[in-house]
């Protein structure tokens, strides 16, 4: 079983001594530092840090300890989780099933630091599939006419199972400003490159058509601006004129579960710290 350690993320205005003080407190209260990064944004003058340590007495008490150092005598924003702590999740899906069931394979064989607590969705067909992993699956169907009440009835399913995180594996659908508000955490989203080149229905039809050289997949927090939230992770592929529209949706599903779950992960093991409408991944 491993122990437990303390994560810390940081941000602030840059001033001399930092990384020193903060070493320094570590050590003065007995712990043993496993990880520390940093960088700094010369423009606007704001430091960023990760930093993990094993603590020799109470994690609790000492995690809160330092997050109150860190506040008021370091004037730092700073977020502090003990790697213990597993946040639940709740997925969100459509009938598209290329992240849905990568996903779910990889929470249970152990790759992910959380619980996949629920599953929903706006379709019926992944309930057979999201039994037979064990996973509660709740059917929320989604019109115009419906949203907010059937928002109100996903948030509501979202707090009884206490998530701290929603992932929309190809939840084909927009989540409204006020869902993103009341949900009271972050959501992480993935979709293909083509936006805005080729929005709307069959876009690797389009890319096929256009003679695209590159495919795509972003990862991104979700926000009330429809994918424009900030980036977490992005990859691409090369494609050539070899290649045919199911060559193209392939290999486009394929980076899409890659970059989709390794921004969850990023997340989960609390490597992403969010400023301005951007991220600072400490990989």
């Amino acid at each position: 079983m491993k122990s437990t350690t303390i994560i810390a993320l940081l941000h602030g205005p840059d001033q001399p001594g930092l990384v020193s003080r903060m070493s320094s407190w570590i050590f003065q209260h007995g712990g043993n530092i496993h990880h520390a990064d940093q960088h700094k944004d010369l423009q606007a003058n704001i430091f960023f840090q990760r930093v993990e340590w094993s603590p020799t007495g109470d994690a609790k008490e000492e995690a809160a300890r330092f997050r109150a150092f860190a506040s008021e005598e370091l004037g730092m924003n700073v977020h502090v989780a003990l790697s213990t702590n597993w946040p639940k999740v709740a997925l969100f899906v459509s009938r598209l099933n290329h992240c849905f069931h990568d996903l779910i394979l990889r929470f249970k064989a152990g790759e992910m630091n959380g619980e996949l607590a629920c599953i929903v969705s706006n379709h019926k067909e992944l309930q057979a599939a999201s039994e037979s992993y064990g996973l509660s699956y709740y059917h929320v169907p989604v019109t115009k006419a419906n949203k907010p009440e059937a928002e109100a009835e996903q948030l509501k399913i979202v707090k009884d199972h206490g998530c701290e995180l929603v992932v929309m594996a190809r939840y084909m659908q927009v989540l409204s400003d006020n869902f993103l508000t009341e949900v009271d955490c972050p959501v992480i989203n993935i979709h293909h490159s083509f936006l805005p080149a080729f929005a709307g229905g069959k876009p690797y039809h389009q890319a096929h058509e256009r003679g695209v050289k590159l495919i795509g997949a972003t990862a991104h927090y979700a926000t009330a601006e429809l994918d424009k939230g900030p980036i977490i992770h992005q990859d691409v592929i090369r494609i050539n004129h070899r290649n045919s529209i199911p060559d193209l949706t392939r290999k486009g599903k394929d980076l899409e579960k890659t970059v989709f779950a390794h921004a969850i992960r990023l997340h989960l093991d609390n490597r992403i710290l969010v400023y301005n409408n951007k991220t600072v991944v400490f990989d």
